[in-house]
């Protein structure tokens, strides 16, 4: 019999830990110890290199240390691709139907594993640790696979709607065969878990909606869909069924806890009240509605949310919505918007924006007792952010200094359950020179199966 192996103890030492647990309390100069993939230590350097002495030690004086960061909606295959490929002077419908899901239809797995990994990599390069996938993925094997190679952590969904055609559409009982197939596979506690997920919007039918709520309680897992970043679904629905969506759907027993709801920002009193009694969650992508013209500015409701105790949490949406995975300019873009829309430079501050991207993120997706905070027994998700760059010195508040005074580009180190995925600003755990050189090929590929024409906006010219 083989004799168990203790796990070996890393102190990340001498950095300003910001631990975003319930007081909020910031170690200048403090140091984190874990062991495995669990956190064992938070607190005075001295004590800690006292209490572990033989542990592994990782510098970060001069270095503010969080949380990871986390991701409540993005869509790890299609866009990734194809990025900066879909025009931004289209209507969203556009986008969407005559550009995104012709690629989504000619994806292979390959290339949602491909897809998957560029998604991963920038995401950790990024500092956010946590990505709930949106429900665009065919493959959800080749998906599942590449985020645990890169060594993310995230839930996993695949293609559901019952439309009469779309890349994956199917009767309502087959799609939640297969939403029921992805969550036994990957069950919650590991790495990677299964939820259920649904495309949303008006492309389930009514039958599929409480299926796959009765499935996700059942279970035991999350239930995510989109849902109204736009008044299309409003007006929609209103038309079909006489009542908005989330009252519709409320009336169908569809919404509780276990649900996140992709957008959310065309919402009105009464779904708002929904959202708020049944303890909904949501996502908010502000880049991708401000890309699209979705309206946030007129109608958008996700800082009242806040204010009100809701659940809320951001997402970067896809590679040609969102753009960038990166959360912390998500973060300080929703706390800008939400202080002009109201003309009041007092609401939702730096602190606040912060926990949406860590431990009120966590909340959200339902993960805040394993991860989004930095306390003895949670998961050892961290961050190392550098302040030796332009730009990054000298240090005033450091909430300020994460929403507004910085990005992803300054992450220096990323650890994921312990293991250290980013070092000195280069993921380590994935050939990203080869992944390049692949994706560029699957791109070119791609692009031709889904018979879509890129547009160039300046004129190229052959100058080798």
């Amino acid at each position: 019999m083989t004799a168990s192996v203790e796990p070996r103890t890393t102190i990340v030492r001498g950095g300003d830990v910001v631990t975003m647990g319930p007081t909020r309390r910031v170690l200048r100069g403090g140091s984190v110890a874990f062991s495995g993939d669990v956190i064992v230590g938070v607190g005075s350097t001295s004590e800690l290199a006292a209490l572990f002495p033989d542990a592994d030690v990782v510098d970060a004086s001069g270095c503010i240390v969080t949380p990871g960061l986390v991701n409540a909606h993005q869509h790890f295959t299609g866009d990734p691709l194809v990025r900066c490929c879909i025009p931004d002077d289209v209507t969203s419908d556009v986008a969407i139907f005559e550009w995104a899901v012709p690629v989504h239809g000619a994806h292979t797995s390959i290339d949602d594993g491909v897809a998957a990994a560029v998604t991963a990599v920038e995401a950790v390069s990024n500092g956010v640790t946590t990505l709930v996938e949106a429900g665009t993925v065919g493959d959800a094997d080749a998906v599942v696979a590449a985020m645990t190679d890169v060594g993310v952590r995230g839930t996993i969904g695949v293609w559901g709607w019952d439309v009469e055609d779309g890349p994956f559409a199917a009767p309502a009982d087959e799609v939640l065969d297969r939403q029921r197939a992805i969550v036994e596979h990957y069950p919650a506690g590991g790495l990677v878990e299964g939820w259920v997920t649904l495309v949303g919007h008006d492309l389930a039918s009514d039958e599929l909606f409480a299926g796959a709520a009765d499935l996700s309680r059942e279970l035991g897992t999350g239930l995510s869909f989109h849902m109204s970043p736009s008044s299309s679904d409003a007006e929609s629905y209103l038309q079909r069924t006489g009542k908005r969506p989330l009252v519709h759907l409320d009336d169908l027993g569809v919404l509780g806890r276990n649900v996140l709801v992709g957008h959310g920002v065309w919402l009105d009193d009464a779904e708002v009240d929904i959202v708020l009694d049944r303890d909904v969650a949501v996502a908010s992508c502000p880049w991708a509605y401000l890309r699209l013209a979705q309206g946030i500015t007129r109608a958008g409701r996700h800082a009242e949310l806040i204010e009100r105790g809701g659940r809320v949490a951001l997402g970067c949406d896809a590679h040609n919505a969102g753009d960038a995975v990166d959360i912390l300019r998500t973060a300080a873009l929703l706390a800008g918007l939400a202080k002009d829309r109201a003309g009041d430079p007092t609401r939702l501050g730096a602190d606040q924006a912060f926990a949406l991207a860590t431990i009120e993120g966590a909340r959200a997706i339902g993960l805040a007792d394993r991860i989004g905070s930095i306390e003895v027994g949670k998961q050892a998700d961290l961050v190392v952010h550098r302040t030796d760059v332009p730009g990054g010195f000298p240090v005033g508040d450091l909430a300020h200094h994460l929403i507004w005074g910085t990005d992803g580009r300054t992450v220096r180190d990323v650890f994921v359950a312990g293991r250290r995925i980013v070092d000195d600003g280069h993921v380590i755990t994935v050939d990203v020179v080869a992944l390049r050189a692949e994706a560029d090929v699957r791109r070119a590929a791609l692009i031709e199966r889904a018979g879509i024409t890129p547009h160039h906006r300046w004129p190229d010219v052959d100058a080798g």
